[in-house]
């Protein structure tokens, strides 16, 4: 039955990307000097995958339990200890200029027993994704994201502000869960939503929640549909959009998108809603949402939301004297390697000055969608005459087999930068190549 309401396949998950999504923020955090602070763990933990059954053993990144979140202009200092048997690198998706931060271009690795400190300036509101992957790729154990909230310098009227942070395993017939650049062979997939297996989700008639949709696979491009609501996309990728209503009510992810929705809880009292999850080969339900039967939170759905505040990136770009730069990806050309091979001296695919437009042509020659993921800087997703781009900002995007797309960033924080690309099979690697800004 999901199958016919939700019908998609791979080509259409990926073309969905430019049409267009309850762990809930990082951990508690507390006062120190002055600015919030936030300890991390990187330990052995465990999840529970399989109603019934024993534990699955994972790596984690563990805190305090969750509760106070983020401001807009905020300074947090991030200390992480690394209780694993392998070196770790904090990366966090959405981070824009701070290149202190930056992983290996900036930070070795942390090794095991070792801890490291960061501060880092919350520029921008929005919904940012945190993990240990870099250096994941064919490690014991797979290796789960944490979503991290900046909220808004003002207030954004909605009744309940919601994670729904969305992860994949592939779990062997002993029980155990593969990392991703490995072969999975005949492990089952399975999937999570904030650590749970097909949650439910209570709500208020009227009631409007702002869902912060993260796809934390590893690598499948995915696709999230909420039953009989309306879903008005307001951010993606950690940034304000133009407000526009989700086609057909689905919302489409390459790994570490982020994309926030409004929705308005309008289904029968004592209904449930499914939420269906499309990885081009089946729908599946993963959540529900369940109407109250309690009176309704207030007497009318409220109106159209207005555009999230601004988080003051320019609304023009110069494309006319911008650097243009063409990136091969898919194939495993030779220019990039994997993060264990990565050397902060390399060669950039380009440098450029502060304050210039740079348009990217990103050409896709293997057989297989890709993704590529920007560091320090968000993108814009150009038409196909350079004529102009779409209604909002992206730090990640997947292209087709055999496509090119056209991104253009202004490059204004100075800085080494990463760049990350890979196909969207389990066992392909993390590729890496910098770009610097002068």
């Amino acid at each position: 039955m999901a199958d016919r309401i939700f019908r998609l396949d791979r080509r259409g998950l990926v073309a969905g990307l430019g049409a267009a999504v309850l762990s809930p923020a990082l951990p508690r955090i507390a006062a120190a000097q002055g600015r919030p602070s936030l300890m991390l763990q990187a330990k052995a933990g465990v999840i529970a995958l399989r109603p019934g059954e024993a534990n699955t053993p994972i790596w984690s990144l563990l805190g305090p339990a969750p509760d106070i979140r983020l401001k807009r202009g905020d300074e947090l200092e991030i200390t992480l200890a690394n209780e694993l048997p392998v070196a770790a690198a904090l990366n966090c998706h959405g981070l824009d200029g701070v290149p202190a931060a930056e992983p290996l271009a900036a930070r070795v690795p942390l090794l095991p027993g070792a801890r490291e400190t960061l501060v880092i300036p919350l520029r921008h509101a929005g919904t940012f994704m945190c993990d240990l992957r870099l250096l994941g790729d064919g490690q014991a154990r797979p290796l789960p994201a944490r979503a991290l909230v900046v909220s808004e310098s003002e207030p954004v009227a909605v009744d309940r502000d919601q994670v729904f942070l969305i992860e994949d395993w592939r779990v062997k017939p002993d029980g155990t869960a593969m990392a991703p650049g490995i072969d999975p062979k005949d492990t089952i997939p399975l999937y999570t939503i904030n650590g749970l297996i097909t949650p439910d989700i209570p709500t208020r008639s009227n009631e409007r929640l702002r869902f912060r949709f993260i796809n934390g696979c590893q690598r499948s491009v995915i696709a999230v549909k909420i039953e009989g609501h309306d879903v008005r996309v307001v951010a993606v990728d950690s940034l304000p959009a133009e407000p526009f209503l989700a086609h057909g009510g689905a919302l489409v992810l390459a790994p570490g998108t982020r994309i926030d929705a409004f929705i308005d809880a309008t289904a029968p009292q004592g209904s449930a809603s499914p939420i269906l999850l499309h990885d081009g080969r089946e729908a599946r339900p993963i959540a529900r949402l369940v109407a109250s039967r309690e009176p309704p939170l207030r007497d009318v759905a409220l109106p159209a939301a207005p555009p999230l505040p601004s988080n003051g990136l320019p609304n023009r770009l110069d494309l006319k004297n911008a650097l243009r730069v063409d990136l091969t990806l898919g194939g495993s050309p030779a220019e990039w390697v994997t993060p264990g091979s990565f050397a902060s001296s390399a060669a950039p695919a380009f440098r450029t000055k502060a304050g210039r437009t740079v348009v990217l042509a990103l050409s896709n020659r293997g057989d297989i969608a890709e993704v590529y993921h920007l560091h320090g800087h968000h993108f814009r997703l150009l038409d196909r005459l350079d004529d102009g781009w779409k209604p909002f900002w992206l730090d990640t995007l997947a292209i087709e087999p055999g496509q090119t797309q056209r991104i253009a960033l202004s490059a204004e924080y100075a800085g080494r930068w990463l760049m990350e690309t890979m196909a969207t099979s389990w066992a392909a690697p993390r590729l890496l190549r910098c770009y610097v800004v002068e």
